[in-house]
């Protein structure tokens, strides 16, 4: 039986990540801090409530005092770090919370696990602590450059993706300076059910439904690779079990897509799904470029597909329905 600690888990990625562990491995237990801002939601887990494998701690990652008393209390034998400030747009209007949480946040943790690492050295032989990034540190590509890799040098363009590649740069120099066993990933642009309206795709699928026009950025020819949220969930758990202390991990989800043909394919869907007299295509409207707007993500996931044998499963076309389908239940159309 193991404890893992998972912070940030009533968010998108992390609460995805506790109900996929938890079901794929019933005898070990987690325990959830999380400050609860805008973008979780406790009623994610709500199916856990009375489980007894499952605890729920509402503080601060920021807060010491906090993180040593769960470290006591609960002794995890993992740490899985996923909280976080993530949305670019809000760290160009309010760069502060990102830098308060995804720096000094890190940091704060990383003290903690250190002392408390050092303390059961000896019990917790296997303890590690897997730093959940995004391949946004790596900055943009352009059409023709290969994907990011393991090695790509960090060139970070928005607040967001400075605050995290500083983090992981923190958790980089506690392997190297203290040999405290940390492990990086960095992952592409997830999907799946939980994730907070503000992210394009449930955004897009919000607009469409409530007859709002859809705002395409620029020329809509910015391309990400869209990774389902389940198959980064499987490739987190396959590095924290064989991932090799002091290594990053690069988790993609080899669909390359630029934002307009995603756009066109929610609508398509929406067509099929939830039909109405007119095309949802006919809501698109582009709108005036954001700040700073990287032109091209992509993830080469060769390592860990290689060294710890993990690849996505789920085909785009399938997990965008999906994804479409469990949002439709969530949000009642007014069309």
């Amino acid at each position: 039986m193991k404890t893992i600690l998972v912070t940030g888990g009533c968010g998108f990625i992390g609460s995805n990540f506790i109900l996929q562990y938890l079901k794929n491995h019933p005898n070990d237990n987690i325990v959830n801090l999380d400050l609860l801002t805008y973008a979780a939601n406790k009623e994610n887990l709500k199916e856990l409530e009375d489980d007894r494998r499952y605890s729920f701690v509402f503080g601060n990652v920021c807060d010491g005092d906090l993180i040593n008393y769960i470290l006591d209390y609960y002794q995890p034998s993992s740490v899985v770090h996923f909280a976080a400030e993530t949305h670019v747009d809000r760290s160009i209007t309010g760069p502060a919370a990102f830098i308060q949480t995804n720096i000094v946040g890190t940091f704060t943790l990383l003290e903690a696990l250190r002392k408390y690492w050092l303390s059961f050295n000896s019990v917790f032989s296997t303890f590690r602590m897997v730093h959940v990034s995004t391949d946004e540190v790596y900055g943009s590509l352009s059409f023709t450059d290969l994907p990011f890799s393991e090695t790509t040098p960090y060139a970070p363009n928005s607040p967001y993706s400075a605050s995290k590649a500083a983090a992981d740069h923190l958790v980089r120099s506690y392997f190297h300076t203290y040999g405290f066993p940390a492990i990086i990933t960095n992952c592409s642009n997830n999907y799946g059910p939980f994730q907070f309206e503000e992210k394009l795709i449930p955004h897009m699928i919000n607009c469409a439904i409530t007859g709002k026009k859809l705002p395409v950025y620029g020329n809509g020819k910015n391309v990400r690779d869209w990774l389902y949220v389940e198959d980064h969930c499987s490739a987190l758990e396959a590095v924290l079990e064989k991932g090799v202390v002091g290594e990053k991990y690069n988790i993609g989800g080899n669909c390359e897509m630029n934002n307009v043909e995603l756009v066109h394919c929610i609508c398509s869907i929406l067509d099929k799904l939830k039909p109405t007299i007119f095309k949802y295509k006919d809501q698109i409207e582009f709108v005036t470029d954001r700040a700073g707007h990287d032109l091209r993500y992509a993830i080469d996931s060769t390592k860990i597909q290689n060294e710890l044998g993990w690849k996505p499963q789920q085909s785009f076309d399938s997990g965008l329905e999906k994804t479409i389908e469990w949002y439709l239940k969530q949000w009642p159309s007014v069309v």
